[in-house]
């Protein structure tokens, strides 16, 4: 028997009853004689309650302080979990980030992680117990604690998973496995068997919210197979994994879109060498994750500059850029929040021709304009009205035949 990493989410952990149930699935594991690190979250609900809480104290807290607040959702479910393992009389023990040896950097609220000191968790394992580990977390060189970003406990999961040589790395939540686009959206979305890590890396990164984006790039940094489960039903999930010849036979695998993008322009912007350095390095400097840049050809020596980012971050962003506008004398700094990203993707892309052409006429066929477009060997994206989102998807689900039975797909009235 060998090593599993397993990870169980907010709502695989949301309240008692169900850690209880989360321990006696780890426990049938651990009766098939494989050794167990078991990564949790925060109960569903939990760090936004947190967050909260801090913008009643001030409208700009501290980073340092809100990863110090935050942090806490998971010490309170890994005690409770390992108390449950406990009463089913198997050797447990809870672990902080730090206790984990989880090094960071210093990047407040989406820290990096440098290196795993593993020895302690390695000591636990080698005398029998289950260790469980507070995910989204870890220290940096001067023992202030970090998070990892939302989503981070996945990526805390593969880290160890990585560091100890684990045989695999099971992801544990509230669906069961990576499917060809938003049920919720699409009724006729399938399961996706196998998925590689290509193609995981640029669904992740587009908005779905399955697996975190640094997880994945460590899984495939590092070759350590993932399998996305569902903690409330059994069955085989999505494997994640190197890419396979078979997975070129299709051209188009998913569906993926996000709602929560914003969109900032810089309106007149001198056309000369360096003014985009200027505005970038702005952005870079804060760690603000940059997704689409646009700019429209200089008539009159001015041109505008459009970029999308995390709406989460488009305050920040938007001070940023005003700042930086000021230093080139460009004339404005405009923000639309209404605004959705829909992106297909596949690495069969690199082996079919006409995806792009097809992506485009069924979304002009829909009369759904397209503001941005944005394209990879294995991706098409593009930015559209936040109220046409939902209705793109069905189309392009529906046009590349992804699911089984779709409705005929829509048009525009």
């Amino acid at each position: 028997m060998g090593l599993i990493v397993q990870k169980y989410g907010g709502t695989s952990v949301g309240d008692v009853e169900r850690i209880k149930n989360v321990a006696k699935k780890v426990a049938q594991y651990k009766a098939q004689g494989h050794g167990l690190v078991v990564v949790l979250s925060a109960m569903s609900g939990k760090t936004d309650e947190l967050i909260k809480l801090a913008y009643q104290i001030t409208d700009e807290p501290s980073e340092r302080e809100l990863d110090m607040l935050i942090s806490t959702g998971e010490r309170i479910t890994i005690p409770l979990l390992a108390m449950a393992l406990q009463s089913l009389g198997l050797k447990a023990v809870s672990l902080t980030g730090r206790q984990s040896g989880i090094f960071t950097d210093s990047m407040y609220t989406k820290a990096r992680i440098t290196k795993i000191a593993k020895e302690n968790v390695q000591k636990y394992l080698h005398d029998d117990y289950i260790v469980v580990v507070a995910g989204f977390q870890g220290v940096d060189e001067s023992s202030n604690v970090t998070t990892l970003g939302r989503g981070g406990s996945d990526t805390t999961a593969v880290a160890l998973a990585v560091a100890l040589s684990a045989d695999k790395c099971e992801i544990y939540t509230d669906v069961d496995g990576v499917y060809t686009t938003d049920p919720n959206v699409v009724p006729q979305a399938r399961r996706i068997e196998r998925i590689s890590y290509e193609e995981m890396l640029e669904m992740a990164s587009l908005g779905a919210k399955v697996l975190q984006t640094r997880s994945v790039e460590f899984a495939a940094k590092y070759r350590m197979p993932v399998v996305v489960k569902s903690t409330f039903k059994d069955g085989p999930g999505t494997w994640v994994v190197e890419e396979e010849a078979d997975m070129e036979k299709v051209a188009v695998s998913s569906v993926v879109y996000d709602k929560n993008q914003a969109k900032l322009t810089v309106v007149g912007v001198p056309d000369k060498p360096g003014i985009a350095a200027k505005i970038f390095n702005a952005i870079a400097r804060a760690e603000i994750n940059v997704d689409m840049i646009i700019q429209n050809v200089s008539v009159t020596a001015l041109t505008d500059l459009s970029l999308t980012v995390p709406r989460a971050e488009a305050g920040k962003a938007m001070k940023l850029l005003e700042s930086a506008a000021n230093e080139i004398e460009a004339k404005s700094v405009m923000i639309d929040e209404e605004i959705g990203k829909v992106s297909i993707v596949g690495v069969g892309m690199r082996s079919h021709t006409g995806v792009a052409a097809k992506f485009f006429s069924l979304m002009a066929d829909a009369n759904i304009n397209i503001e941005m477009i944005s394209t990879s060997e294995i991706k098409v994206s593009c930015v559209i009205r936040k109220g046409d989102v939902d209705r793109a998807v069905r189309i392009l689900h529906a046009g590349f035949h992804l699911g089984g039975g779709e409705p005929r797909v829509e048009q525009a009235h």
